[in-house]
């Protein structure tokens, strides 16, 4: 057997395994998991999964990041953060991008915020947006209540404060 029959040989073998392997996964696609766990379900059941937008609807500089920081320290995906198309918001708001609340309910704990709205867009491609008000971060002295108090503690033992 030649060289050259044999690079051939092996091109083809190699060729032949990567048209199988897209086959696998084209197919695993399709059918999905074995385990039936697929879709939103599966995307709340971890947080690093939940694709997030932040937006900051107060006007106060770094507002956003700093949610941002907080949501990405609890392991959420934040995929984008920047400024809302107005800055007269007074209160915060966690919005529900698909079907579901249960994604936003979880944001909306991580942040202490307690108005969570239902708004379905598929073609933001992510599951929830928050926009950011001039009461947030909440007060750890009752207008946050436990939970904001809770998070402002984690924050000062992690250097944030």
């Amino acid at each position: 057997m030649s060289n050259d029959h044999r690079r051939h040989t092996v091109l083809l073998f190699a060729a032949l395994g990567l048209v199988a392997a897209f086959a696998v996964s084209f197919m695993a696609g399709i059918l999905g998991r074995p385990d039936g766990a697929n879709g939103p379900s599966d995307v709340a059941m971890n947080p690093s999964r939940i694709r997030v937008e932040v937006l900051n609807g107060a006007g106060r500089a770094g507002l956003a990041r700093d949610a941002v920081e907080r949501l990405r320290a609890r392991g959420f995906d934040v995929v984008y953060f920047g400024n809302a198309a107005a800055f007269d918001r007074d209160s915060s708001v966690v919005l529900a991008r698909t079907a579901s609340l249960r994604d936003a309910a979880e944001v909306a704990g991580a942040l202490g915020i307690p108005a969570v709205e239902s708004q379905p867009d598929s073609s933001l491609l992510l599951e929830v947006t928050v926009v950011l008000g001039a009461d947030w971060p909440p007060k750890a002295d009752g207008d946050g209540g436990v939970l904001g108090a809770l998070h402002d503690l984690v924050d000062r033992v992690r250097g944030k404060h």
